[in-house]
């Protein structure tokens, strides 16, 4: 994604339990992570989902791991969106621990589309959605 804007930032602690046997962040967390920036972001922007009407779908995810996180810290997570397309948009995400905000420890996304739950179809981003990615 060459254009992108940054949309949200939300800190968050690593917690003991995110640990796995090799003493760092299982990488099923970072989705976890990543997931929970997602769906602040959604709430703050009023775009939750609606199972009777429209509402955002994830329908692919990526992380590339790229420095190991450990318990105890916070951690950032950085929201970006690329250009809206008729039902669809792109998310990156970069997670920093907050003390070492220099580093990146993660870098994922997902691609989002609008849909009609009831109908299970794609349909086109509503206008106020559009405006806040453009």
């Amino acid at each position: 994604m060459s254009e992108k804007k940054l949309v949200h930032t939300m800190r968050m602690a690593i917690r003991w339990g995110d640990m796995d046997a090799m003493g760092h962040v299982n990488n099923t967390v970072y989705f976890r992570y990543l997931e929970s920036a997602r769906i602040d972001w959604f709430t703050q922007i009023g775009c939750e989902p609606d199972p009777a009407g429209d509402g955002p779908v994830i329908i692919n995810a990526h992380c590339t791991f790229i420095k190991q996180l450990k318990y105890p810290g916070d951690i950032e997570v950085l929201t970006y969106v690329g250009p809206p397309g008729r039902s669809s948009f792109e998310t990156i995400q970069e997670i920093r621990r907050v003390d070492q905000p220099e580093i990146l420890a993660a870098q994922g996304g997902a691609k989002v589309v609008w849909v009609n739950f009831p109908s299970e179809k794609s349909t086109p981003l509503p206008d106020n959605i559009k405006e806040l990615l453009a």
